[in-house]
């Protein structure tokens, strides 16, 4: 229904506008002039024209355009093997003969347990319908001086049904152990946070 309506609402403002532009044109066509070019005033439009050899024109009219200097060459090497110089200015060296000092090897054996195996946990699914985005289970165990992890027990949980998969994970952990003087000792009280996290 609305398009009939604009229909015949928009067909008589489309025919005035019509016939006022063609009243114009009409009127702009009956005032033209026409336009007389003179014979001086010939224009001559020759699109096949050819460049012609005059006999006045010298060599000097045709430069060669300036081209850019190459760059300098390469500096010679006097040394074939391009080897840096190895002149060394030796200054003297301070005596220590006077002193009593201790400066040690620089070298410290000891050394707290490292992780040398972390596999991660397995997401347990029966924790998938009560968890959240990210849970976490702090854990803490002992290192033996072999780099096993025993006494794991948890600390703080966000969520205690991933409390058994956390454990499970961390005794399978290896370390390698704890080096004081030499010598492989247990460490005790190693604490990790384990964080689960939902697979998308």
């Amino acid at each position: 229904m609305s398009s009939i309506l604009r229909l015949f609402t928009g067909l008589p403002g489309a025919i005035l506008v019509t016939s006022v532009i063609f009243l114009l044109l009409a009127t702009v066509i009956q005032q033209r002039q026409d336009v007389v070019l003179s014979d001086d005033q010939a224009v001559q439009i020759n699109v096949l024209r050819q460049l012609e050899d005059r006999v006045d024109q010298r060599a000097e009219d045709f430069q060669r355009p300036v081209l850019d200097q190459p760059p300098p060459p390469p500096p010679m090497v006097s040394d074939p093997s391009f080897r840096p110089s190895m002149d060394v200015a030796m200054g003297a060296l301070p005596d220590f003969s006077a002193t009593d000092v201790d400066i040690g090897t620089g070298f410290n054996p000891d050394r707290d347990a490292q992780p040398l195996v972390r596999i991660p946990p397995q997401y347990p699914s029966q924790c998938q319908r009560t968890a959240r985005e990210l849970e976490t289970v702090v854990v803490e165990f002992d290192v033996t001086p072999e780099g096993s992890v025993i006494n794991a027990r948890v600390l703080d949980s966000t969520n205690a049904c991933f409390n058994r998969a956390a454990m499970r994970a961390v005794e399978r952990w290896r370390y390698a152990p704890r080096i004081i003087d030499g010598q492989a000792q247990p460490r005790f009280g190693v604490r990790t946070a384990i964080d689960f996290g939902m697979e998308e």
